[in-house]
């Protein structure tokens, strides 16, 4: 049931596509160094976006396409429940739940029907997480193994 790190971006600017990175550091609480997303909001459930490759290509799209920050090969990605952690590399992220299409994601990939692509990607889009540990730099890279940890009680 584990996976692998593929692919690696950072969104720097809102409505701009992200910008593939060899690796990238996790700050707990905030996110991913140089990321928009969470650096601004401690503790915000939304501080990276994690997609799952095979998703992504059977719908024909890129990462970074969903403004995701971290791509893995983990096929169960989806199924996880909110609580689950993943180590990657020197970070551990947790699983705060799906993340639900936004009614502009379409038009930043500039598809012909923006409400059928969002439409399409209900259930799809990937899993939010939020970064809860890390060793050392807390540093995440391509090719790293994400190891699912089972969720934590409360």
């Amino acid at each position: 049931m584990n996976g692998t790190v593929v692919s690696l971006q950072l969104v720097t600017r809102h409505g701009e596509r992200p910008r593939a990175v060899e690796e990238a550091r996790a700050l707990v609480d905030h996110g991913l160094e140089g990321d928009i997303h969470g650096k601004t909001k401690p503790g915000s459930r939304r501080q990276v976006l994690i997609t799952e490759r095979a998703t992504l290509t059977g719908m024909g799209l890129r990462p970074g396409d969903l403004r995701d920050q971290i791509t893995v090969a983990l096929e169960v990605l989806e199924s996880l429940p909110a609580g689950t952690r993943l180590r990657m590399g020197e970070a551990t992220l947790e699983l705060s739940g799906p993340c639900e299409p936004c009614t502009h994601i379409g038009a930043l990939n500039g598809v012909p029907d923006p409400v059928a692509f969002q439409q399409m990607l209900q259930g799809r889009r990937g899993q939010l997480a939020r970064v809860v540990a890390v060793a050392g730099d807390g540093r995440i890279r391509i090719g790293d193994p994400v190891i699912v940890q089972s969720p934590v009680p409360r």
